[in-house]
């Protein structure tokens, strides 16, 4: 659409990575060589199929670093520290955590300003939900005061079933107007796509998983748009100070 956009995979498994075509065990350049010092952020950089798409991709070692990072100066910012140059490059820098709560995850928070929750609508997915709002609130106030939830995704949703419709209901319910519009839908291309190192939108751009993301896209690019035009109405308001 236009945008500049880098993804970051922070997640030891990989899965952004071996999504966009990355053989994560084939010791190539990685997130982890940044965090330990090793590399700059533009010798591990890569550019994708997507033009305007690039990654800087994880790999299985990226697993020693929670256990690294322990020892570190500054340990909750090292991310921060070795990218910020890099990502005020972009229009739209986007952070792929690993499911857990440790230090690699709250390096992400600390330097992100905005947090998307991709959310299943099958009932454990809401189960862990509470407690990460709960660190969400603790790093707000600690170490993040500009972080802010814009937006919970409900995702892998089957319209067939009753308790699909229970969950999606009971989402709504509880996180309001955080939840988008849009809602992923299951989707056999969307399953087939990683197997083959290729994005939804050039796997099978017509099918409903594409027109999903496709849709879910536009709808946060509007987002920034309502919150951008908000600020600078609130800007305008602001009366010059008089001199007497």
């Amino acid at each position: 659409m236009g945008k500049k956009v880098l993804l970051i995979d922070l997640d030891p498994q990989s899965n952004l990575s071996i999504h966009l075509g990355i053989n994560v065990h084939g010791k190539e350049s990685s997130i982890y060589q940044i965090i330990s010092g090793k590399k700059k952020p533009r010798d591990v950089l890569k550019k994708t199929a997507i033009k305007g798409l690039d990654l800087i991709p994880s790999d299985i070692d990226l697993a020693s670093a929670e256990i690294e990072l322990v020892n570190m100066v500054g340990r909750e910012t090292i991310i921060k520290f070795y990218l910020e140059k890099l990502l005020s490059k972009y229009d739209y820098v986007l952070i792929d955590c690993p499911p857990s709560l440790g230090l690699l995850t709250l390096n992400a928070l600390t330097v992100v300003r905005e947090i998307f929750i991709p959310l299943q609508t099958e009932f454990f997915a809401l189960q862990g939900v509470s407690k990460l709002l709960q660190t969400f609130e603790v790093i707000k106030k600690r170490l993040n005061n500009t972080l802010s939830i814009t937006g919970i995704i409900p995702c892998m949703y089957d319209s067939r079933t009753k308790l699909g419709h229970a969950v999606l209901d009971k989402i709504k319910e509880y996180f309001d107007d955080k939840v988008f519009g849009t809602i992923i839908r299951k989707n056999v291309k969307l399953s087939e796509s990683p197997s083959h190192g290729i994005p939804i939108a050039l796997y099978a751009p017509e099918s409903n998983g594409a027109r999903d993301y496709e849709a879910l896209s536009k709808e946060i690019i509007a987002q920034e748009e309502k919150m951008f035009d908000t600020t600078v109405e609130k800007i305008s308001q602001v009366k010059e100070p008089v001199l007497q």
